[in-house]
């Protein structure tokens, strides 16, 4: 669980991400996350590029961590990073939310 004090880092305005970002998401209707992907987001040393294994069921949230995780490094070491999905259609709708 995410602790108390910290429970602003449920919202996405929180983790530091552009202005243009965060109106996308917001547009999309993704304001905060669940508190397991924020836990995720803050376990050891995750945002500075160390690996992070995680499990959910279909449907759960799994891609918000990990577009969250690439949007930040991108952003903060000007490095590109490649993202890998499982099927083309959801590579599309990827591509589009992501430009």
């Amino acid at each position: 669980n995410v602790p108390e004090d910290q429970t602003d880092k449920l919202l996405l305005a929180s983790w530091g991400l552009p202005k243009a970002v965060l109106e996308k998401y917001h547009s999309l209707g993704v304001v905060q996350m669940f508190e397991w992907q924020a836990e995720c987001l803050m376990l050891g040393q995750v945002l500075e590029g160390k690996n992070l294994v995680y499990s959910a069921p279909t449907s759960a949230g799994k891609t918000l961590v990990a577009e969250l995780l690439i949007l930040k490094r991108v952003l903060e070491t000007r490095k590109k990073a490649l993202l890998i999905l499982p099927f083309v259609s959801v590579a599309k709708e990827k591509k589009y939310y992501l430009q």
